[in-house]
């Protein structure tokens, strides 16, 4: 007897919640898959630019129009000469993150910070020790992250504690920021809040690295250094004001009211810490899908390196370049979730509240 693929995708709908039916869900959801026939070269602004990588670009892609973001704008590689500076070496390793980090030629002083994620229990895309141990001990820093809104052992700070064990985060202190309590950072010219709760012990570094692992994510197109700093620094009720509509419910926030939150969290904490932060993106284990993903599947398309710069929105516009400008043919699965979110609304948005610039030069070391 003939089944409609509706009725077959309402069958489907409960399994997908207990995790049997995940793999299927994948077809009965409308994928919008960006069109890499249409290419057009890019001439780079300077050696070792996005171009030379690849030879071309997709012309124009389609922007998650199903989740009420900007619908339909040609994808622009932003590379300038004069832009910010953004770092990238092809050497992903500790002395590969350590010579960015030198390059940005930014001294670190006083209580240090590393805010990165140590990777969700089953989880085994998380960036590995041995990459940020360097830096660790280069500049004195304390790892940290806040624990989750949605449960599981990360929930509990003797469990996240556990979990960065188990995960061998054992070189430096751990620091989970909320297990004391949390704080209020005013966002100034914010369009959804007017204040961000994040985990108290932030406020008690003097400088904050975000080394973010850079993959692809489930509600927000792609997780970045935007992603690290929002979501991870706050407390799980401010993850809940980012996460939730004012009018209640769980994790039904979408689009770009859900990007812009995380741009103003990130606005808020820039602001507290201004001139004290600095921003790396480690492009490995390019995941469709997050690293609080247990099950999260493997990457389709090879590494590419780690990105530093002093400028988060050149730094995320450039990772989300090499991605556009990779030749592997696994790409478009990434390119597929991040434009049927329409991620890209997170720099954008973080340009017009002036967190940076889409305009940069990468420099290759």
């Amino acid at each position: 007897m003939a089944v409609s693929k509706r009725r077959f995708c309402s069958f489907l709908l409960p399994l997908f919640f207990t995790g049997l039916g995940a793999f299927f869900f994948a077809g009965c959801a409308p994928r919008q898959e960006a069109d890499f026939s249409a290419g057009t070269a890019v001439r780079a602004a300077g050696s070792g630019g996005i171009a030379a990588l690849s030879g071309a670009v997709p012309e124009r892609v389609e922007l998650g129009q199903a989740r009420g973001t900007e619908s339909s704008v040609p994808y622009k590689i932003t590379e300038a000469a004069g832009g910010s500076k953004v770092y990238f070496t092809r050497d992903i390793s500790g002395s590969g993150l350590l010579a960015a980090y030198k390059a940005l030629g930014v001294p670190v002083s006083g209580k240090a910070a590393i805010k990165l994620h140590m990777g969700e229990p089953g989880n085994t895309n998380f960036l590995a020790p041995e990459i940020v141990m360097g830096l660790a001990g280069e500049v004195k820093a304390s790892l940290v992250d806040s624990n989750t809104y949605y449960g599981g052992s990360r929930g509990t700070t003797s469990g996240h504690l556990q979990a960065a064990k188990d995960h061998g985060f054992t070189f430096a202190p751990v620091d989970i920021l909320d297990s004391q309590g949390e704080v209020r950072l005013p966002i100034k010219n914010g369009k959804h809040q007017k204040e961000a709760i994040l985990g108290s012990h932030i406020m008690d570094y003097d400088w904050v690295i975000s080394v973010a692992h850079f993959k692809g994510h489930s509600q927000a197109g792609f997780g970045g250094t935007f992603k690290n700093l929002a979501i991870g620094i706050a407390s799980p009720s401010g993850k809940g004001s980012i996460h939730n509509k004012a009018g209640g419910g769980r994790f039904n926030e979408n689009g770009e009211p859900f990007f812009e939150k995380i741009v103003e969290y990130n606005k808020a904490l820039m602001d507290a810490k201004p001139g004290k932060m600095l921003y790396i993106n480690v492009l490995n284990n390019l995941s469709v899908s997050c690293d609080c993903d247990a099950r999260a599947p493997k990457a389709l398309m090879g590494d590419i390196g780690i990105l530093a710069s002093t400028d988060p929105v050149a730094l995320e516009k450039a990772s989300l370049d090499l991605i556009y400008g990779s030749p592997e043919e696994g790409k478009r699965h990434l390119i597929e979730r991040i434009e049927s979110r329409g991620g890209i609304h997170q720099i954008i948005y973080a340009e017009r509240l002036g967190l940076g610039s889409q305009q940069y030069e990468l420099i290759r070391l």
